[in-house]
């Protein structure tokens, strides 16, 4: 058979889009054609594939070789298809049997001895080979990621006699069987190591339970990043879909290997970072930081320290939980459903507000640091926490308080509510959700539009204040948002 069709898997952003490898022979002079829109690395792949082949035992074929990556307006880059491309031109050339690939997937990288190596992007490769219910075979160090797909058969391969012993029957793969490795975890910091700071706890608590935005503003030394280091250990552990979503992101992340899978990412990116490492880019889009915490939590401390036009870009994958970005020739979109924490101090010198009066900033440059940020950036941060200075008493050995695993178990009755009544977490809500949910008695009503007259809010910081209303009712396990529901909530907007 002189015609061999091989499946394989691209990746654009975290989706994997299907891609044929078709091999044809035909007489003429030896040369071998590739077609399909590939980039240089997958151009190479005509080289690493001939001397694969020829290291491997099997004849190249001395004829005219075309080779088409189907869809023809897909782009293809890296050495994901190189065993495809091998497979397809031995089955064209009938030293392994075609009717065996109609069934797999092949993803690998072919060494020049014929070794299999591994590739990125595997995990969305693996999803969307058991959506089409084809069997995927991934270089043996790409397994255990594969396997996180679960009910898909997985065959795991070194080299490429391997798989073309087992398509000839004379060695059949068994699928592979996971060891776990990926699934353990890493204890987060416990809450019990922070000391006093009742209502940073506080604070902390409502923000897990709602999936709130949070900001702490205090003098240097008073907890602020030792606080929200401690927040994943309060949150509620992944759901598969969610786990999947979070896999799928670092596996396409070059830079961000895969490792300790069921936890929430928690990212601190620096505050030299540009704009496309906080949201991704480059002439192949990668994720930024902000898809990289997807579930989880990015802090961003020293808040102010940032470039201006770097946090602005914050703004919609706040509210839209997803960034596009667009390139020449397509669009990538990558999720971001991030609860954003931040840190900054009130002034320039930091102590602003502080017993000790050691604060000489003037009033004007008070008022240019905090111009860095602006008024929208601030309006979608839920909750606003002033940090003060706890005692200078040092303790070497935990004291008594609440610890991480009981504040957690509130966390979880909180959003157990919001997930029975309306399929998300407060912060979550729109605005329909938010008119049905988060309803007021008359009285209350008009006492909550006198409070935001008197506050100068907006009608966005009037919504996120109701949010953090209705999770203050939902931590004491009512229905109704009542007047002290709506009172310590606007305690953390400022006037």
């Amino acid at each position: 058979m002189s015609l061999a069709i091989v499946h394989s898997r691209a990746q654009v952003g975290v989706e994997a889009p299907t891609v044929t490898v078709e091999a044809h022979l035909a007489n003429g002079l030896p040369s071998m054609a590739l077609v399909g829109l590939p980039e240089t690395a997958v151009k190479e792949s005509k080289d690493r594939v001939r001397s694969a082949i020829l290291n491997s035992g099997f004849d190249f074929p001395a004829r005219r070789i075309t080779l088409n990556l189907a869809p023809a307006d897909l782009p293809k880059d890296g050495g994901r298809f190189d065993l495809a491309i091998a497979l397809g031109i031995l089955a064209a050339s009938g030293q392994i049997p075609a009717e065996g690939l109609d069934t797999l997937e092949c993803l690998g990288e072919l060494a020049l001895s014929g070794a299999v190596r591994p590739v990125q992007g595997v995990l969305p490769a693996a999803l969307a080979a058991r959506t089409a219910k084809r069997m995927l075979v991934v270089p043996k160090a790409n397994a255990e990621e594969a396997c996180l797909a679960s009910g898909l058969p997985v065959l795991a391969v070194d080299h490429l006699l391997e798989i073309a012993a087992h398509l000839n029957g004379h060695t059949p793969l068994q699928p592979y069987q996971a060891t776990g490795l990926l699934r353990e975890t890493q204890p987060y910091p416990d809450l019990s190591e922070v000391q006093g700071q009742l209502a940073a706890k506080r604070a902390l608590l409502i923000a897990a339970s709602g999936g709130h935005n949070l900001l702490f503003t205090g003098p240097p030394g008073t907890g602020k990043t030792l606080l929200a280091s401690r927040l994943p250990g309060l949150l509620p552990p992944l759901d598969e879909r969610e786990a999947l979503e979070v896999a799928a992101i670092h596996s396409v992340a070059s830079h961000a290997p895969l490792q300790h899978w069921p936890q929430r990412p928690f990212r601190q990116p620096h505050h030299s970072a540009s704009g496309p490492a906080l949201v991704g880019g480059g002439s192949r889009p990668q994720p930024g930081e902000i898809t990289l915490a997807h579930e989880g939590i990015l802090f961003l401390d020293e808040l102010p320290e940032f470039d201006r036009k770097v946090l602005e870009v914050l703004r919609e994958p706040l509210e839209s939980g997803c960034i596009v970005i667009a390139r020449a020739r397509d669009k990538v979109r990558f999720p971001a459903r991030f609860q954003l924490v931040a840190a900054m101090n009130p002034c320039p010198c930091g102590y602003l507000g502080d017993p000790s009066g050691r604060c000489r900033c003037t009033p004007d440059q008070i008022q240019r640091y905090r111009s860095k940020l602006s008024g929208p950036l601030l309006d979608r941060i839920d909750l606003h926490l002033t940090v003060a200075r706890e005692s200078t008493v040092l303790h070497t050995t935990p004291q008594p308080g609440e610890n991480s695993a009981r504040v957690a178990a509130q966390v979880a009755k909180a959003r157990q509510r919001q997930v029975q009544r309306q399929g998300c977490a407060n912060a979550f809500l729109d605005l329909p959700g938010l008119r049905q949910h988060c309803g007021l008695s008359s009285t209350d009503q008009q006492w909550l539009e006198q409070a935001c007259e008197r506050l100068n809010l907006s009608l966005r910081a009037a919504h996120r204040l109701l949010k953090v209303a209705r999770t203050l009712a939902d931590l004491d396990q009512v229905d109704a948002i009542d007047r002290r529901h709506l009172g310590e909530a606007l305690q953390y907007r400022p006037g």
